[in-house]
């Protein structure tokens, strides 16, 4: 039997305090690109990835119109350019590497590892070796993922990163609330990423945020954000910027949603729980968890691989179109970069995992709308799918 209402991956969820900065913009009529909800915003969200280390206190915040706007800024912060290439992680959505062609440069793809399904260190070490070799140069960025709110091997991806001096871009669009060793993810980086589109785990309708190294940085990417404007008492341009900012509208939505950010990390984790108690009863499936102490995910999706060889012949998409008749809402996994015909001519270093787990992997609910009865009946449909008739 459906339910009445659809089960969706993450649908957003207002706290009601929204609708307080929403009115506070309109009452003072702001309603551009600036104000105090903007401001709000960013000393909010630096005070919750800074929380409990003050040896963080340099980073700030710029709030932006999208993630992939603040992975764009972060590669012209660092001056990638035509001619340069950026290593990405292949395993992940495409506005990571987007950005890179923005700037005329190439993207590098290097596959993950089968653990927390990011960027492999040992091949990230082969890559930087080979373009070396290839081009007489070294890549200019690296642009990491935790996908799914995963953390990434941190420590020996910026132990390689350190040994060639390239510096990190760390996006963090799904992982907001997740740490690595009690740290958030965004502030290993030279630049952090953060995304508030409308299913993460909090959101401003659309937007996104770059976190800084110190006041300096902030100061310039928020210069390119508003098209570059120079300070003089007429426009005056020297260098192409663009219009990023958030707005104080959209700010003020974030100012909400930040009240109950906590409440949002609880909710996700509690159906990974649930996920992963109901999958351990079989051996067909298997739930995508932390695979150490050093990883605290948020669980933004929960996420699992189906054995080939389940006695039901499942595949992950037979069981979303199952799920999909029972008015819920599933997704395959991320299609791999290297795989992707917009990057046929790019190079990559692989070693099959990342297109082995798009082959086996499906995205479950994981929204604060689903109710944990719900996430019970999904894994349960889910095995009964994968056993036999």
């Amino acid at each position: 039997m459906k339910p009445e209402q659809r089960i969706l991956l993450c649908l957003a969820h207002m706290s009601g305090r929204e609708r307080e900065y929403i009115d506070e913009a309109f009452a003072d009529n702001w309603v551009v690109p600036l104000g105090p909800n903007v401001d709000g915003f960013e000393k909010d969200l630096k005070n919750f990835i800074t929380a409990g280390h003050p040896e963080l206190d340099h980073l700030e915040v710029a709030a932006l119109s999208a993630g992939t706007a603040a992975i764009h800024l972060a590669l012209v912060l660092l001056g990638v350019g035509p001619g340069d290439e950026v290593i990405c992680q292949s395993f992940t959505f495409a506005a990571s590497a987007n950005p890179v062609l923005y700037q005329g440069a190439r993207p590098v793809f290097v596959d993950s590892e089968a653990s927390t399904w990011n960027m492999s260190p040992s091949l990230l070490r082969r890559a930087i070796d080979e373009r070396i070799a290839a081009t007489g140069r070294k890549p200019k960025a690296i642009v990491i993922v935790h996908l799914y709110g995963m953390p990434a091997m941190i420590d020996e991806l910026l132990a390689v990163a350190k040994e060639y001096d390239i510096p990190v871009v760390e996006d963090a669009a799904e992982a907001l609330g997740s740490c690595y060793k009690g740290r958030e993810c965004s502030t290993f980086g030279r630049f952090g990423i953060l995304s508030f589109n409308g299913n993460k785990m909090i959101t401003t309708s659309g937007g996104g945020a770059l976190v800084c190294p110190d006041a300096e940085t902030r100061r310039r990417a928020v210069f390119y954000a508003t098209q570059a404007r120079e300070d003089r008492p007429y426009y005056h341009h020297l260098v192409a910027g663009f219009n990023y900012r958030l707005s104080n509208i959209s700010a003020g939505i974030g100012r909400g949603q930040m009240t109950i950010l906590d409440d949002h990390l609880a909710h996700h984790r509690a159906l990974a729980a649930i996920y992963r108690e109901v999958f351990a009863s079989v051996k067909w499936v298997e739930f995508h968890d932390n695979p150490s102490t050093d990883s605290d995910a948020n669980f933004w999706l929960s996420t699992i691989l189906i054995d080939p060889a389940n006695p039901g012949g499942a595949t992950p998409m037979s069981v979303m179109q199952a799920l999909a008749d029972l008015n819920v809402e599933t997704r395959l996994l991320w299609k791999p970069m290297h795989m992707q015909p917009l990057y046929a001519d790019a190079p990559a270093v692989t070693d099959g995992t990342s297109e082995s787990l798009f082959e086996r992997g499906l995205c479950l609910p994981s929204g604060p709308w689903v109710t944990p009865d719900q996430a019970r009946m999904i894994a349960t449909k889910i095995i009964d799918l994968c056993s036999a008739s």
